[in-house]
């Protein structure tokens, strides 16, 4: 079992270089397939989910070309299939966005069900489905795989409400929509900055796209979508990570290409806790100042404190003087890493959805196992601070949402 071990109790000090958003290259690169041309896409993130997604869409028969590490360019005109591969569809939750731009461009889409991250709970997909409906689909599943098919061949527009704020289901519908005859409005929609980073390359692409990044999204179907260039956004759950990891080794670290419009939340709850953190020209800085202090943190859709940041968080709140709460109010469960936490002798407790963390003095080295990404990057953020030697197993998990984050780790100290 590959696994990390970390030599903690080092401050980080340099720069770090983020990445291109894990959570909008898994829908852009699904959304090339409703384009007539070749899309080049730049700033892709170098991790495992996106390996996945190249390779399902060059199984349906689109042809991937690498120009650098971060760019590929990708033309769909000669997809021959509409159906994935059950054993890389089922091993990435961002394969459900198959179904969305495959049924928005051949009227018919047949994906395995998706996998991914373990929460111990469930993370349906009925508002996407139920976006799908509206728009004239008929959706069934059947021996693993989601059928959809549009019996005329082409969606038509629908007014739809999303019963939940899904952004899943908010890109899934987009991405069907965009081709679709007439106009389509997605009510209580997702407002996520990679939402918007989708749309703007279906825009960039000829889409008829309005109100993205607000609770109402208006696409008017076009005939066709032609090639562009676009580069992805900056990844802000990856750059959280690293604001956490100066706080909580007790460190200054300089991260470029970082967004800070969209860290607002994550921003303001750790200078709360005690992080100078600073935007300056080269990039965002963020610095301990000697003492941490506890903070209450609900998970919100954006614009609110994002879920993919509340296990690095609680990481940083086991060494913060008091008490912390964290509230957990997007998935059903998704305090696995907490029993981990434990074990290198954080005080937390678990009642229903909330987790009360009382700050310790130190947390030390201990064998553990992540469950997920994000748990992933909080033992990890967890063992750059203990004293020993953490052994964090399952890496696996980083490598699906973080680009060689072992090297960035090392390159400032770690």
């Amino acid at each position: 079992m590959t696994k990390y071990i970390v030599h903690g109790g080092k401050p980080l000090f340099g720069e770090v270089e983020i990445s291109g958003a894990k959570n909008a290259a898994v829908a852009i690169i699904p959304a090339a397939i409703l384009v007539d041309g070749v899309c080049r896409i730049e700033n892709i993130p170098q991790i495992s989910d996106v390996t996945a997604i190249l390779k399902i869409l060059e199984q349906l028969g689109a042809s991937i070309r690498s120009i650098n590490r971060h760019t590929v360019e990708i033309d769909s005109r000669h997809i021959h299939t509409t159906r994935t591969s059950y054993e890389l569809s089922r091993k990435l939750r961002a394969s459900y966005y198959l179904i969305g731009a495959l049924l928005g461009r051949f009227g018919r889409a047949e994906v395995a069900m998706p996998g991914g991250c373990n929460f111990g709970g469930v993370r349906p997909i009925d508002q996407h489905v139920k976006g799908f409906s509206a728009l004239g689909a008929g959706v069934t599943t059947e021996g693993g795989y989601i059928n959809a098919i549009v019996e005329s061949g082409r969606l038509t527009g629908a007014n739809i409400y999303l019963d939940v704020v899904s952004v899943g289901a908010t890109m899934n519908i987009m991405m069907a929509a965009v081709l679709a005859d007439g106009t389509t409005t997605i009510e209580n929609a997702a407002k996520e900055p990679h939402i918007v980073d989708l749309a703007n390359f279906l825009i960039s692409c000829g889409a008829q796209i309005e109100g993205h990044g607000s609770s109402t999204i208006r696409i008017k179907g076009v005939s066709s979508l032609r090639g562009t260039e676009y580069a992805i956004m900056a990844d802000r759950i990856e750059a959280g990570t690293f604001l956490v990891a100066a706080g909580i080794t007790g460190g200054e670290l300089l991260l470029k290409n970082c967004p800070f419009t969209e860290l607002e939340s994550v921003i303001a709850k750790l200078e709360s806790m005690g992080l100078a953190i600073e935007q300056r020209p080269e990039g965002v800085l963020a610095r301990y100042q000697g003492v941490l202090r506890g903070a209450d943190v609900k998970t919100r859709p954006y614009p609110g404190f994002p879920t993919d940041m509340q296990a690095q968080i609680m990481a940083l709140m086991c060494l913060a003087e008091g008490s912390s709460m964290v509230e957990e109010s997007i998935f059903e469960n998704r305090f696995m890493h907490v029993l981990e936490l434990v074990r290198m002798g954080a005080d937390i407790k678990i009642s229903g959805h909330t987790a009360m963390v009382r700050g310790v003095s130190r947390l030390t080295g201990a064998p553990v196992m992540a469950s997920d990404l994000r748990a992933s990057a909080s033992l990890v953020l967890a063992g750059l601070a203990a004293r020993g030697t953490p052994h964090v197993q399952r890496i696996y998990h980083l490598d699906r949402g973080y680009e060689r984050i072992e090297n960035k780790l090392n390159a400032v100290g770690a």
